[in-house]
């Protein structure tokens, strides 16, 4: 199941950390969609899950066992690869006596939606066991992205030539090298910045069918139809995931409560250039509320 939304807790009292980590461990266990982590820059505990309300049921069982601030919901960006690039990069340092050195030449491709990421060992260059850090590293580099901190997928690489130095060359060295050759992609890769898209059914009376579709065109929705269910229509568009938080609860006043909603993840689609954030950041929290 995607996790596409993401909450950052924040403890009120540093003793309860070893009940929340309890906590975590036993909710993560008996609901596999949930996955916690650590972000690296705030040391913030992030909770990642399916849509808003999962997070919120979640958040809620956490409550019983300790005291914390939670984040504002955001959402789990990812990028890709604009265009293939040819990456050629020698790592090479001396320390001492000895010294580091691996060359690399990865060639990158970006993919069909869904396709997920892929590694080719395309050369007799590099000796098997050295190409092994050639792997690591790329997927280490594309999980940390090139814009914004987003995990980097659908895309393709593969060595197609190298060097090693018998004496300073190491799976640890290949490893160090691809991360640089990854980061090169940046300027090289033409890099994405993608958004999920929800596919949101309304189903609203007839009176506050221009109220609806004019809201969700508001929110960026692209309406793909309507039909008729007795008095009733029901109104199919497609969503960015980034405006549809609290919706359930903004229908019911553009409905007088009458409407009902369903969301789901459809796709990932390129974030349009006017609505990325002036300083291309995605922090995982900003402020924190009780």
């Amino acid at each position: 199941m995607d996790r596409l939304v993401e909450i950052a807790v924040e403890l009120k009292r540093g003793a309860d950390r070893p009940a929340l980590d309890a906590a975590l461990q036993a909710l993560t266990a008996n609901d596999p969609s949930l996955v916690t982590f650590t972000d690296p820059e705030s040391g913030q505990t992030i909770i990642a899950g399916p849509s808003e309300e999962h997070i919120d049921r979640a958040i809620e069982t956490l409550r019983r066992d300790c005291a914390f601030n939670v984040g504002p919901p955001q959402v789990a960006y990812r990028e890709t690869l604009g265009q293939a690039a040819l990456i050629d990069y020698t790592h090479k340092r001396q320390i001492g006596a000895g010294g580091q050195f691996a060359r690399v030449v990865l060639r990158f491709e970006p993919l069909d939606p869904g396709a997920g990421f892929r590694f080719e060992y395309a050369t007799d260059a590099v000796p098997a066991p050295l190409a092994a850090g050639v792997l690591k590293g790329v997927a280490a580099a594309g999980a940390n992205g090139l814009l914004a901190g987003f995990p980097v997928i659908d895309f393709k690489a593969s060595l197609i030539d190298g060097g090693y130095h018998d004496l300073d060359s190491t799976e640890q060295t290949f490893e160090i090298a691809a991360r640089a050759a990854f980061r090169e992609l940046r300027t090289k890769g033409a890099p994405i910045l993608l958004e999920p898209i929800m596919r949101v059914e309304v189903l609203t009376p007839d009176d506050y069918m221009g109220d609806v579709i004019g809201d969700l065109n508001s929110r960026r929705g692209q309406i793909q139809g309507s039909e008729t269910r007795g008095t009733s229509q029901l109104v199919t568009a497609m969503v960015p995931l980034s405006n549809m938080f609290g919706y359930p609860s903004q229908l019911q006043l553009i409905t007088h409560g009458a409407g009902r909603c369903e969301m789901r993840y459809d796709h990932y689609e390129a974030v349009p250039r006017p609505f990325e954030p002036p300083n291309g950041t995605f922090p995982p929290a900003v402020g924190m509320r009780a």
